[in-house]
C-alpha cells in the first residue's frame, strides 16, 4: 500500500464542497467527489504537519504550528486560530474534532498499539489535551492500526466504538442519517465517522456516506477514510492523481517520505 497520507486528504477534498450550511447534503446519490469547490482544508494541512514531525523526528507542536501558519486560509476553528497566533504554543484544552482529522499517521505507522496510543497522544496534545480530544485521536488511530493489521468490522465495532464512544454503539447508518446535525467535536464526530466505515463498501463510499450525514462533511469523511483505505486496501487511482495534484510541492515529498518510513518500519517487522 502507498499514499496513505492521501486517504485522509481525499476524504478532507471531497468533504470541502458540502462544508457550510448551504452546500451540505444528506443525498448520497448528489455526492461528488472532487466537485469544482473541493480544495484542502485543515485537516490536510494538520495531517501532513503531524506526519512530518514523526519522520523527521521533531517537536509536533512546533511542526503543527509552522505548517499552519504557512496554510493561514485552511478553515481553521477560531480557537486554533489563536493558537496559531500564540509562540508560545499553549495547549487549549480542545476536545474538537481536529485531533481526529490529523491523527492517521499514527495509526499507519505504530507497530504496537501501544505506541500507536503513545503517537496518537502526542499528535493531539499539542492543542486538544482535554480528555475527549486525546480519546478521539486515540480511536482514530487504534481504528486504522488494527483494520490495516488484518481486524475486521466486528473488532472496530466492539473494542473501538463500544469501548470509546458507548452512546453510538449498537446504531446504524440508517439509524442515525436523518437526525444528524452539524458536530464538530470528537464525541459528535468519530463515532459517526466509525459507523461510516462500518457500513460502507468500499473506500469511495465510506467517503460518500461520510458526507451525507450532513454534518462536518470534510473532517467526517477525513476520519472515516484512513479506515476505509487500510481495511479495502485500495483507493481508485484517478482520485490519488487528482489529490497529490492539489498538493503543494512539500506535501508531495511528505506523501512519499513517510510512504518510505512506513515500509522500512514493516520490513524491520519481519
Amino acid at each position: 500500500m502507498k499514499n496513505l497520507l492521501l486517504s485522509a486528504t481525499i476524504g478532507d477534498i471531497a468533504g470541502s464542497a458540502y462544508e457550510g450550511l448551504s452546500h451540505r447534503t444528506k443525498d448520497y446519490n448528489a455526492v461528488k467527489m472532487f466537485s469544482s469547490r473541493a480544495r484542502f482544508t485543515d485537516d490536510t494541512v494538520l495531517t501532513f504537519a503531524c506526519a512530518e514531525a514523526f519522520i523527521k523526528k521533531i517537536d509536533m507542536s512546533h511542526k503543527i504550528w509552522m505548517c499552519a501558519n504557512q496554510h493561514p486560509n485552511a478553515g481553521y476553528g477560531h480557537r486554533f486560530k489563536e493558537w496559531m497566533q500564540d509562540h508560545d504554543h499553549l495547549p487549549y484544552r480542545s476536545f474538537g474534532n481536529g485531533s481526529a482529522m490529523r491523527v492517521s499517521s499514527a495509526g499507519w505507522l505504530a507497530k504496537t498499539e501501544e505506541e500507536c496510543i503513545r503517537l496518537a497522544t502526542e499528535t493531539a496534545m499539542p492543542t486538544h489535551n482535554h480528555e475527549e480530544g486525546i480519546k478521539g485521536a486515540v480511536a482514530t488511530a487504534l481504528a486504522i492500526f488494527h483494520l490495516k493489521n488484518g481486524k475486521d468490522k466486528e473488532f472496530i465495532e466492539k473494542e473501538i466504538l463500544d469501548r470509546y464512544y458507548p452512546y453510538w454503539a449498537g446504531k446504524s447508518y440508517e439509524d442515525i442519517h436523518d437526525d444528524f446535525t452539524f458536530n464538530s467535536t470528537c464525541p459528535g464526530t468519530v463515532g459517526p465517522a466509525i459507523i461510516c466505515f462500518i457500513a460502507s463498501k468500499d473506500y469511495v463510499d465510506c467517503i460518500k456516506l461520510a458526507i451525507a450525514l450532513g454534518g462536518d462533511s470534510d473532517t467526517l469523511a477525513a476520519v472515516a477514510g484512513p479506515m476505509a483505505y487500510a481495511y479495502y486496501k485500495y483507493m481508485p487511482e484517478p482520485l490519488v492523481y487528482k489529490a497529490l495534484r492539489m498538493l503543494p510541492d512539500w506535501m508531495q515529498r511528505v506523501n512519499d517520505d513517510f510512504d518510505d518510513c512506513c515500509h522500512a518500519t514493516n520490513e524491520n517487522r519481519k
